[in-house]
């Protein structure tokens, strides 16, 4: 018999008045996109409308459970910038927040149902797996049939069990979803759903009804792909007599097949990145937050880009699509360029450095003066290394990059342009932009030629890429006078004609 005043207390210590929403991943390993969705999403109710946001650990599957995985949710919610405010690491009024630290709360509200006649005992056999999904092919269960009293005698005596719900087998159910409308199923379709397992631990389904009820959830965000579970939630508020939160199923979030070029859910095992592989990726947070935002939802006109406080003020319920979003990494990264070139000079040069670092070991060279070069020209963090290696080490070029139609340069005549512009450079006092730039425009001007023409001979020799972060006098005034002098003639040396 389930215990009456452990069940007043219960619902005593409910808040109200107030929005509060839950996100409740399960520990089973990374952060994939849609996860981050939902929380984010999840958040932004909580925070539009002054509410709470409460993180809760959904463990119950112990099958699946991944060590370090709730290291990873704390830690993406906190890049993320989405703060709880209640939850396992924090607490709150209405903990525990890990379910299996709430073992003995689900088994009451299990007797609960039993004695209003919405579930039962069931002594079948079963495999591990149906009790772990809580699925079971309605067929003719003989423990439906059981007295409550031949059910009570069996599980005395040391019988195993689960105890299901006890779906109608007549009617319809309707329930109502803020992005789907009134969704109905006929009754007959639903299954006599595990609620509880034979080891105590309840299902996903069971706890989760449990669950946000006791802790005064006001809205429940979710993928579409639990529209079809949603029914037996509404059963089990209706069985308890309880009010039914709002729900707000998202639409998948899909990716093109890179080899059989159709759309297909996004997933780990087929190589879909994680959150926290696009952040290795050198994707910045808040550009990936921006992006997973507009996965599936619109705030309308033009804008895209928004800060996180600036989604919180604007987000709406309504703006949630029913199709499918598709996840299009040239637009993240279209996103991540957007972010990279408004940020202060001084963030991004600190953002930048251990990337830059990675290819100039040079304890000599002003990392913050590559950054400068590379902030405007930078679409993911990744793309660093290999921009800016040349400024510890001269790669091994060929002579045909100094052929450049377009500035009218030949490897002859860029030879020539190297021997003129040796003396002047090491004649040169000073080494700053001013005076280089000068410099190499009065040598132009002189032989009667564009700048183009001594500018790219110069830079191939102190670079020997065709393509860099910045120009010949950018790049000359970071290596400093020394290193420019020395590839100069090493150029001289190497391609003699």
């Amino acid at each position: 018999m389930p215990d009456q005043k452990w069940l007043a207390a219960m619902e005593a210590q409910i808040p109200h008045g107030g929005v509060r929403t839950r996100f409740a991943p399960s520990p089973t390993g990374y952060m994939h996109v849609g996860n981050l969705r939902t929380a984010l999403y999840t958040w932004l109710i909580a925070r539009h409308n002054g509410g709470k946001f409460i993180l809760r650990i959904e463990d119950t599957d112990q099958g699946r459970l991944v060590e370090g995985a709730v290291d990873v949710i704390y830690r993406t919610l906190a890049e993320c910038g989405l703060t709880h405010d209640e939850g396992p690491d924090v607490g709150g009024p209405v903990g525990p927040y890990i379910q299996t630290e709430r073992r003995g709360f689900y088994k009451e509200y299990a007797e609960l149902l039993i004695e209003r006649g919405h579930a039962y005992r069931c002594f079948c056999e079963k495999t591990e797996s149906e009790e772990d999904s809580g699925d079971f092919d309605r067929g003719p269960d003989p423990c439906r049939a059981l007295t409550r009293e031949e059910a009570d005698r069996r599980a005395a005596a040391g019988e195993s069990y689960v105890i299901r719900q006890k779906m109608p087998e007549t009617g319809s159910t309707t329930f109502h979803d803020a992005v789907y409308g009134d969704i109905t199923v006929e009754n007959k379709e639903l299954e006599d759903q595990i609620l509880l397992k034979s080891d105590g631990l309840p299902t996903y389904n069971f706890a989760n009804v449990i669950d946000d009820h006791l802790m005064g959830i006001t809205h429940v965000v979710r993928g579409a792909e639990y529209l079809s579970s949603a029914p037996k939630y509404d059963l089990l508020y209706r069985a308890f007599g309880w009010p039914v939160p709002t729900y707000v199923h998202c639409s998948s979030v899909m990716v093109t097949d890179s080899e059989t070029g159709a759309a297909r859910k996004m997933s780990k095992r087929h190589g879909d990145p994680s959150y926290e592989d696009l952040i290795a990726d050198g994707y910045l947070t808040p550009a990936v937050v921006n992006y997973v935002a507009l996965l599936g939802w619109s705030p309308g006109g033009e804008r895209e880009i928004y800060s996180l406080p600036e989604l919180a003020e604007i987000f709406d319920i309504h703006g949630v699509s029913k199709s499918p979003a598709v996840f299009d990494i040239n637009k993240l990264t279209y996103f991540n360029a957007a972010y990279l070139r408004a940020m202060a000079p001084e963030d991004f040069a600190e953002t930048a450095r251990p990337w830059i670092r990675q290819a100039v070991k040079n304890p000599a060279i002003d990392l913050s003066q590559i950054a400068a070069l590379l902030q405007q020209r930078t679409e993911k963090l990744t793309e660093i290394p290999e921009k800016v290696d040349f400024f510890d080490a001269l790669p091994d070029y060929s002579p045909e990059l100094f052929v450049h139609k377009k500035s009218k340069t030949d490897l002859p005549g860029s030879l020539d342009t190297l021997r003129t512009l040796l003396p002047a450079l090491e004649a040169a006092e000073s080494w700053d932009d001013e005076t280089l730039l000068a410099l190499l425009t009065e040598l132009a001007e002189a032989q009667g030629v564009k700048n183009a023409k001594i500018m790219w001979p110069l830079r191939i020799a102190i670079t020997g890429r065709a393509v860099t972060p910045g120009g010949a006098v950018e790049i000359a005034r970071i290596l400093g006078k020394d290193e420019c002098l020395r590839r100069i003639k090493y150029a001289l040396e190497k391609f003699q004609v």
